[in-house]
């Protein structure tokens, strides 16, 4: 009879599942931290138009395919309260929308913990330390393994080339029995992430890709074990622990340079996710500077940021000269000089000097919290033809498993040992692995390098509607023109010049805020002024002008009454009716007459040629004035423009051509785009757009540069190219192995070596998209 153990003595198993108990109950606490609803704001928003419903990202880990991917979602969507879930295998990110009156994130998270999965705020400071821990271990892992494999196929090598009877017996099975004792750490160690990953589907009655691998391991092992155990048996003709080892070290291999190669592009969003400080010197009631934290900053404060740290919120300058980088933000490669007077954003560092700044926004309300959105929202969706993968990836699977059998039951009838051996090769070959990274993995790579040039993806499936693209429709005010005005052209009466009007006129308009006014300062910035006048009694009157009286400086001239407005204002007759004119008066009547254009992009005219040379038609829609619109259409070189559109009518337009089979882009910035800018097949939003262009565009163009537009298109192309590379890569692959591996013609080892390169080919081609920076458009 076996004695019960003493009180002080420890029980093992019961030691385990006290600790194992404290780990559930401690991860439990865990997220029960996170149904403050306080905390709710670091990884979730709430939804537009859904009362009480919040949007959260996080972080999945433990995933390893599509599968695993489906079934997350499956999980989630099964939790009372939670209304949507996308969880993407290419980023390892989950969307969730949850209804607040009827979950906390606690719930839908130990739901994702009980699944086997492990879920994690996106914003959570330690994820890059546990990627890098991960990393570590599997790199340590595929080491293990590829040393084990060395010694092994050293043992193995004799039995291949050795002629009969130059091996005794004896000699044989002592290399069987080294070679298992070597293969022991493989399959204990390095293969435990594949057997865990197998346990947990078989535990909860599902499938993913590590089951059929892990199935192949485990049958190998068995069968050669057998036959080392028992020569004379059925399994004892050979053992393949070589092929055992080979094959795992290449599926290790790939993983871990899949492995890297995903976290150089969630590095990415991470890096800027993580860009804020977490904590700043603000200026308090006593004068003096103390460090809080930056989710205790409002509107109206006063910081002090030092060379080096990143600005936390945005705002104005109010003292110091420095320079900033906004090169993640928008895109803009070189620093940029900021002094006082001018905004700086959230999220841009400052490179040289320390500055003092006034807080205007902070939280969701600053532009960078826009920018992570939108990396947040394209690393969770799915494009189509991902969403196409996934679904066929779980019956794939099961077909694999079928598919395994019937070859093992077809081979059996003669030669059992080689039976179990071909379902291993069926087994490991088919693994769709590649199929379901060929998508995700391309576009998420040309999101990264359209982010770095300042292009934001809100959906990674635009890229799909933007490669067919055959028409672009420009909107013009803010989109092909800037905001501002410039003076075009000056006319002044006899006596006068040209620079000498400027500068009166500037020192006049520096007291009104009109656009106008501001456009007559600016460009009186570069004229050389020799007079010197003063003004008194300057008043300005709405939608009319200014007028004030101006002296001349020692009194050297007698005063006089200045006007600058409109030809009524001023009691002058318009020089050119069709032009947007300002006029200058004096006592002495009309003095000079200044005409404004819109500020043209720089790069309009190059853009408008890009497009039309890679054969896109471009036409030009406004709701400003016909003549307007024309003028600038003639000045970038669209010959198809209307003006005088109301909403309605671009959305007419936007229909009609859809009609006709075109494929069409919009491009714009107004409130009145944002219908049309929802209807086109793709569209693009500048940064400074208002919230609702924005919210309705594919994509988010941060900076200034309109050419970005067509790095996008040109880039969309090659996306969809290096797609169909990928699918049709892994479609040929499977084609012609999967045969080969049925009539037993594939051995284990190599179908291990082909399914670790289809998916790191897929990984490669697609990371072809991130290293082109330069987009030879011009060309």
């Amino acid at each position: 009879m076996s004695s019960l153990p003493a009180f002080d003595e420890p029980n093992p198993a019961a030691t385990l599942a006290g600790a194992d108990r404290a780990h559930q109950q401690q991860q439990v606490l865990a997220l029960s931290l996170l149904d403050d609803e306080q905390e709710w704001s670091a990884f979730s928003r709430p939804v537009a138009h859904q009362l009480g419903c919040w949007e959260s990202n996080v972080l999945i880990e433990g995933m390893h395919c599509a599968a695993c991917a489906l079934t997350i979602e499956d999980v989630l969507k099964s939790v009372p309260g939670v209304r949507n879930v996308e969880v993407s295998a290419g980023s390892h990110r989950a969307k969730v929308v949850w209804a607040s009156q009827a979950v906390v994130p606690s719930g839908w998270m130990q739901a994702v913990h009980e699944a086997g999965y492990r879920a994690l705020p996106a914003n959570d400071a330690f994820a890059r330390e546990r990627r890098l821990v991960e990393s570590r271990k599997a790199l340590w892992r595929m080491m293990v393994a590829g040393l084990c494999m060395m010694q092994v196929m050293m043992y193995a090598y004799p039995a291949y080339v050795a002629q009969p009877g130059d091996l005794t017996p004896e000699m044989e099975q002592l290399l069987r029995w080294a070679s298992w004792v070597l293969t022991l750490p493989v399959i204990f160690f390095s293969c435990g992430p594949f057997f865990s990953s197998a346990w947990r589907d078989v535990l909860h009655r599902r499938i993913s890709m590590d089951l059929p691998v892990a199935l192949g391991m485990l049958i190998t092992f068995l069968v050669s074990s057998a036959g080392t155990f028992d020569p004379a048996g059925i399994f004892g003709h050979e053992v393949f622990f070589d092929s055992l080892t080979m094959f795992v070290f290449f599926l290790l291999a790939g993983r871990w340079l899949e492995l890297r190669l995903r976290d150089k592009t969630a590095g990415a969003l991470e890096t800027l996710m993580n860009r804020l400080p977490d904590s700043v010197l603000r200026l308090g009631p006593d004068g003096q500077f103390e460090r809080v934290p930056v989710r205790r900053l409002q509107v109206g404060d006063v910081i002090r940021v030092l060379p080096g740290e990143a600005f936390p919120a945005d705002g104005v300058l109010l003292q110091g000269h420095t320079s900033v980088d906004e090169a993640l933000l928008t895109g803009e490669s070189r620093p940029l000089t900021r002094q006082v007077g001018d905004e700086v954003i959230s999220g841009s560092h400052n490179l040289s000097a320390m500055v003092q700044m006034r807080v205007d926004r902070v939280g969701e309300h600053t532009r960078f919290a826009q920018i992570v959105k939108l990396m947040e929202s394209a690393s969770t969706s799915k494009p189509t033809l991902a969403r196409l993968a996934d679904t066929i990836a779980k019956p794939f699977l099961i077909g694999v498993l079928i598919a395994a059998g019937l070859a093992c039951a077809y081979w059996w009838r003669t030669d059992p040992e080689r039976a179990l051996m071909v379902a291993v090769s069926v087994l490991i070959v088919t693994c769709p692995c590649a199929l379901s990274l060929a998508t995700p993995a391309a576009m998420l790579s040309a999101a990264g390098a359209l982010a770095r040039r300042g292009v934001l993806v809100r959906r990674l499936d635009a890229f799909e509607s933007l490669a067919g693209v055959d028409t672009v429709m420009f909107d013009k005010t803010g989109t092909l023109t800037r905001d501002a005005m410039v003076v075009n052209h000056i006319q002044v009466r006899q006596g006068f010049t040209q620079q000498q009007a400027l500068a009166l006129a500037a020192v006049l308009a520096q007291h009104s805020l009109h656009p106008l006014s501001r456009a007559l300062v600016a460009a009186a910035g570069l004229a050389e002024v020799t007079e010197r006048w003063q003004l008194d009694q300057v008043v300005e009157h709405a939608g009319q002008g200014v007028q004030a009286v101006v002296n001349f400086s020692g009194g050297a001239k007698p005063a006089f009454v200045l006007r600058l407005g409109s030809a009524s204002f001023c009691d002058v007759a318009q020089l050119n009716p069709g032009a947007l004119q300002v006029h200058m008066s004096d006592d002495a009547g009309w003095l000079a007459s200044f005409e404004f254009q819109e500020d043209l992009r720089p790069d309009a005219k190059a853009t408008v040629a890009a497009l039309q040379r890679a054969g896109i038609s471009v036409y030009l829609l406004s709701g400003d004035a016909s003549d307007a619109a024309q003028r600038v259409a003639e000045q970038v070189g669209i010959t198809q423009a209307q003006g005088n559109c109301s909403p309605q009518d671009k959305l007419d337009f936007l229909r009609e051509s859809q009609v006709r089979g075109h494929k069409v882009a919009v491009i714009g910035d107004g409130l009145n785009d944002g219908p049309v800018l929802a209807g086109a097949h793709a569209s693009f939003a500048f940064g400074q757009a208002v919230p609702l262009a924005q919210a309705q565009a594919d994509f988010l163009v941060s900076g200034g540069r309109l050419t970005n537009v067509v790095d996008a298109l040109l880039l969309s192309r090659r996306t969809l190219t290096i797609v169909r590379q990928n699918l049709s890569w892994a479609a040929i692959y499977n084609a012609i192995c999967v045969p080969l591996a049925v009539f037993g013609l594939l051995p284990a080892w190599l179908a291990g070596l082909g399914m670790a390169s289809s998916s790191l080919l897929v990984v490669l081609n697609a990371l072809r998209l991130s290293k082109n920076e330069q987009f030879e458009w011009k060309a």
